[in-house]
């Protein structure tokens, strides 16, 4: 089974919030557990933000279609057999300023 780093970007079945079905969306690797467990987020082409997206700034270079927004509060920890296959992996730009808000968040909890 494949390992994936922190940054990549991937496509999945990602599941709604309520559990009654997924969407086949690009998400952003947090976490390989390395027990077939991965933590991934959301990311979306709606540019509706809260204080928890991050924009993409070099959304092409991630392998996205569209400009898109990685939404910090949308995680879940799936089976990383769901994934179907790598789309990209962040700038070093990008990521910084995905860790940095990661940061921001739990130093606020």
């Amino acid at each position: 089974m494949r390992n994936y780093q922190i940054g990549e970007i991937i496509l999945l079945a990602f599941p709604y919030t309520d559990q009654r079905g997924v969407k086949r969306r690009p998400a952003l690797m947090l976490l390989d557990t390395g027990n077939g467990d991965v933590v991934v987020a959301r990311v979306t082409s709606r540019q509706v933000q809260t204080m928890y997206d991050v924009k993409l700034i070099e959304w092409k270079h991630a392998g996205l279609l569209l400009p898109s927004v990685v939404r910090l509060h949308k995680l879940a920890t799936l089976q990383k057999t769901l994934v179907e296959r790598r789309l990209g992996v962040l700038t070093t730009k990008d990521s910084s300023r995905v860790k940095a808000k990661i940061q921001r968040i739990w130093t606020s909890v």
